[in-house]
């Protein structure tokens, strides 16, 4: 599948991919900051974005849309990052492909199994539940999902996928009935009995419990070259919460 892909900068490859729900456009300002040093491709992952629709949606699918993208643009010697969703997809990608990863950062995320979150489930179903039909401007939407989204900052990520259809309809950019489907299918731990041993980070939020402290031995028998930066004050959506914090930390590393 040829994904839709940001470019900035020049420089040697970077590679970022966003996390379930996000686009492209939520690492646009970190992009052009490390555009200044690299060429950062951003693409959206397949069913996000203005990237293409499958009913097909798992990690599987995400290695091989990510391949093609690297043979697309014929990248060598890559920096992946991921957070999230994307930074499974990275590590999944980097254990089978570590000849072409130069670096690689995990952004709030690990490799266990954890069970279907029920904050996602409820995502999923408030967007869904949209009546599109009673809508006529964003702040429509807005106001249908505070039923159920209380936190303003939540919707207003939500509402980045909301699209111009056409000229009078508005509606959702992601293919919320295949991640409804496969929900699943990405909560899957990352079960790969391979290992990369070159050089990789995990950012965590202190404030996020996406990564815990026993995740560590995992993550360090598949990644021995792993070091963990927290970010104290960051939650779950790290280079939002703490942007300055979380570039300095991913300088550091690249810098090395």
């Amino acid at each position: 599948m040829k994904l839709f892909c940001r470019q900035f900068g020049s420089g040697p490859p970077m590679v970022i991919l966003h996390g379930l729900f996000g686009i492209s456009d939520n690492w646009v300002s970190i992009a052009r900051t490390l555009g200044e040093q690299y060429t950062v491709y951003v693409p959206d992952l397949r069913n996000h974005g203005q990237s293409p629709h499958s009913p097909v949606f798992d990690f599987n699918v995400l290695e091989d849309d990510l391949l093609g993208l690297i043979e697309e643009y014929g990248l060598e010697n890559i920096i992946l990052a991921g957070h999230s969703l994307g930074g499974k997809t990275a590590m999944y990608f980097a254990l089978h492909h570590p000849q072409m990863i130069k670096k690689l950062v995990i952004v709030d995320i690990s490799l266990r199994k954890a069970p279907v979150n029920t904050e996602h489930q409820m995502l999923i179903d408030a967007m869904l539940n949209v009546d599109f039909s009673r809508v006529s401007a964003r702040s429509d939407v807005d106001r249908q999902l505070q039923a159920t989204v209380k936190s303003q900052r939540l919707r207003q990520f939500l509402l980045k996928n909301v699209y111009w259809r056409d000229d009078k309809t508005l509606d959702w950019r992601l293919n919320l009935h295949a991640i409804n489907e496969n929900l699943l299918n990405i909560f899957e731990g990352v079960d790969v009995p391979l290992q990369y041993s070159g050089p990789a980070l995990l950012i965590r939020g202190g404030r996020s419990g996406y990564v815990m402290d026993e995740d560590f031995v995992d993550l360090k028998n598949k990644f021995p070259g792993l070091v963990v930066k927290t970010i104290p004050e960051a939650g779950h959506w790290v280079h939002a919460d703490s942007p300055g914090e979380f570039l300095e930390a991913l300088r550091a590393f690249l810098d090395q």
